[in-house]
C-alpha cells in the first residue's frame, strides 16, 4: 500500500519526511499547503549597478552573477531548495516569520524540530519543508541585540548566515533564501545587519561559488528592502562601480 502523507496530523513525522524528499518538485506539488508559489525561474536575479557615493567593499566577482536575488514578499511562497527559518532557541515556533513558517509547514514541522533538542545562537539547524513549497528548512537562532550591538552579536549574526549557507550546501540545497535575522523583537538594527549578511553571504560565494545557484534576501518591509537596495553593489559591485575601490 502507498504511503499516505497526512500534513494536518502530528504522526509519522519521520515517514512523512523520508517521503517527501523523495519526490521530485513536481510530485511534491499536491502537498503545498500554500494558495500560491514563487518558483526560482519567477524571481528576478538581481544586477551589479554603477553609481553610489559609497565605496564598494570587494572587487567584482564574475562567478557571482546571477546568485543573488532581493525579492519582497512572503518567504513561504518560494519554491526553492531551502529556506532559512529566523527560530527562537527552543525550534518549536514564535511569532513573526517562524510562526509564519510553522503555520504552512504543518504540525509535522514542530514534531521534527522537537527531535532537534533546541539550537544555539548562530547555529543551523535543518529539516523538511513539509507543507512548504521549498523543500527544506534551515532554522537559524540570531543574536539578541536590544542592549546595543558590540562584537559578540556581530559574530553571532555572520554566523546564523555562514552555517545556514553551510547546511544548505551540505545538504545539497543550491538555492536558500533568508530573511532578515534578528532585525524584529530581536533588537539588531537593519541598518547594520544588511552588512553582516551582505558580507558573510558574498564571502561564503567567493570561495563556494559552484555549490550554490541562488542566494535570495528576501524581505518583507519596504525600508529593508531599501536598505538592500542600497547596500547590494558594495557588495556585488559592476564593473563600472569596481574602480572606486581604493
Amino acid at each position: 500500500m502507498a504511503f499516505k502523507v497526512d500534513l494536518n496530523s502530528a504522526k509519522e513525522w519521520k515517514k512523512t519526511k523520508d517521503f517527501l524528499l523523495s519526490l521530485s518538485v513536481e510530485e511534491r506539488r499536491q502537498y503545498y499547503r500554500t494558495d500560491s508559489t514563487e518558483s526560482l525561474d519567477k524571481i528576478p536575479v538581481w544586477t551589479p549597478t554603477a553609481g553610489g557615493s559609497e565605496p564598494n567593499r570587494y572587487q567584482r566577482n564574475e562567478k557571482l552573477d546571477g546568485k543573488i536575488s532581493l525579492y519582497s514578499g512572503d518567504i513561504t511562497k518560494l519554491e526553492i531548495d531551502a529556506i532559512v527559518n529566523a527560530a527562537n532557541k527552543t525550534l518549536l515556533g514564535g511569532g513573526g516569520v517562524d510562526g509564519a513558517i510553522h503555520r504552512v509547514a504543518g504540525p509535522l514541522l514542530k514534531k521534527e524540530c522537537a527531535s532537534l533538542h533546541g539550537c544555539e545562537t548562530g547555529e543551523a539547524k535543518i529539516t523538511c519543508g513539509y507543507g512548504l513549497p521549498a523543500k527544506y528548512v534551515i532554522h537559524t537562532v540570531g543574536p539578541i541585540a536590544q542592549g546595543g550591538v558590540g562584537e559578540e552579536q556581530k559574530k553571532a549574526l555572520r554566523s546564523c548566515y555562514k552555517n545556514s549557507l553551510t547546511t544548505a550546501t551540505e545538504n545539497g540545497a543550491r538555492s536558500v533564501a533568508f530573511p532578515c535575522i534578528s532585525t524584529g523583537i530581536y533588537g539588531y538594527p537593519p541598518e547594520q545587519a544588511v552588512h553582516e549578511a551582505l558580507a558573510t553571504v558574498r564571502e561564503y560565494l567567493d570561495a563556494h561559488h559552484d555549490k550554490l545557484d541562488r542566494v535570495i534576501f528576501c524581505v518583507f518591509l519596504p525600508k529593508d528592502k531599501e536598505l538592500y537596495h542600497q547596500n547590494l553593489p558594495l557588495y556585488f559591485p559592476s564593473v563600472a562601480c569596481s574602480s572606486n575601490l581604493a
